[in-house]
């Protein structure tokens, strides 16, 4: 999706289709998230076919969706591509399960992500950091966001205990199953790339799961195997989706974080200075980067009450899209939104979720952030354009299919 460097134009709703994966890549969806949080904070969208969703732009609203599981339910499918369809893995993958059980599957896992096992992955991170960054060394023209799609593999094959010689299928895996309409992953029809994705990716973890079954490890596959939910064990189907989930989940965001936030450096290289010259402003670099970018594009929710939000009122069974780029750039909430700013305090982005769902990677994901950009501006003196951005055509994920970049040591 494009990323705006600046305030939006004017615009009006005139044609502007959000469900759209291809208006996400060469339209102007901050433009239109900005006219909808001003005149249209609740807005209805009918697709040709029938199909209805609303959605919500404001930061409140988008909390409010996400963070009441009562009143909004993911069980019915949590991606915008999903609409209208009933989610085979409803009660048994985490993203498609309401709290109490929701919460029997995640707690278990909170310790993958934090603690011992998080810090064991760090000399990991810290060499797959390296690796993107090798072509920094020489004079040249490479691609950043293919390159940065190392740095969630090395995780998920740390957590998982995968073999990092299977990276690069799971990777283009992953990407077809996010953006099943982009041309670097297309196969016939968009349809036909997402079966074939989940094919792959089921199959792979099918096997993996009944190899581990029975062995002891402390990797979220054999930790999903020992785990219990509503007082008995996790079927291996069950683990399968789950694995698929994890995986998903750090595929289809950090890499597209590390290459938004160059871009944004690029664009304003007196920030890219201040980090360099003050390495105490990484963190905030990461917050604003994460802000900016919000990778997450959208989440799917189905009410389950009669639920007011800003503008009106949404009736059960309604679907509501909550348009996480624009609540991060929410006038009511951050001070010039449009402006990149690393020493931006109080930043309340959502970047990762709110409520229930809260991306369970959170910390791998800001730590691999961090990492970046600690070994960036050791080693990078000035990232450069090499070429147009190529966005991802998706309206799940906001991200860059190719950034080709020079660089100076």
């Amino acid at each position: 999706m494009r990323i705006n460097a600046g305030p939006p134009r004017a615009v009006t709703l005139d044609g502007a289709d959000l469900f759209d994966p291809h208006f996400h890549s060469e339209g102007d969806p901050h433009a239109v998230w900005a006219y909808m949080r001003e005149h249209a904070p609740l807005h209805r969208q009918t697709l040709p076919d029938g199909r209805a969703f609303w959605s919500v732009t404001r930061h409140v609203d988008a909390c409010r969706v996400l963070g009441d599981h009562r009143e909004f339910t993911s069980a019915r499918g949590s991606l915008l591509a999903q609409l209208g369809t009933a989610d085979a893995a409803t009660g048994r993958m985490l993203v498609a399960t309401d709290p109490p059980r929701h919460t029997q599957l995640r707690r278990p896992l909170n310790r993958l992500f934090s603690g011992p096992a998080l810090h064991a992955a760090e000399n990991r991170i810290r060499r797959a950091v390296r690796t993107v960054l090798a072509p920094a060394a020489r004079e040249g023209r490479w691609d950043l966001a293919r390159r940065a799609g190392l740095l969630p593999m090395a995780v998920a094959s740390a957590l998982m205990d995968l073999p990092e010689e299977d990276g690069e299928r799971l990777l283009h895996w992953t990407g077809m199953a996010a953006a099943p309409e982009d041309p670097a992953y297309r196969v016939a029809g968009a349809g036909t790339t997402l079966a074939v994705a989940h094919h792959q990716l089921f199959a792979y973890f099918a096997e993996l799961v009944a190899r581990r079954r029975g062995t002891t490890g402390e990797d979220a596959i054999r930790l999903l195997l020992t785990m219990r939910a509503d007082d008995g064990p996790l079927s291996d189907e069950e683990a399968v989706v789950n694995c698929y989930s994890l995986l998903l989940g750090a595929n289809a965001t950090t890499p597209h974080a590390v290459a938004g936030t160059v871009l944004a450096l690029m664009e304003h290289p007196e920030q890219y200075a201040a980090a360099r010259e003050d390495r105490s402003l990484v963190p905030g670099l990461v917050e604003e980067g994460l802000r900016w970018t919000s990778p997450a594009s959208s989440f799917l929710r189905y009410a389950v009450v009669d639920a007011e939000l800003s503008g009106g009122v949404v009736r059960p069974g309604d679907a509501v899209a909550v348009w996480v780029g624009s609540a991060n750039r929410d006038e009511r909430v951050f001070t010039d939104p449009y402006r990149f700013d690393i020493r931006r305090t109080g930043n309340r982005h959502i970047a990762f979720g709110f409520g229930p769902h809260y991306c369970l990677g959170a910390a791998v994901g800001r730590l691999t952030l961090r990492l970046f950009f600690e070994e960036a501006v050791d080693t990078v003196e000035e990232f450069r354009s090499a070429g147009p951005p190529r966005h991802l055509v998706s309206n799940f994920i906001a991200g860059l299919a190719e950034l080709p970049v020079r660089t100076r040591p």
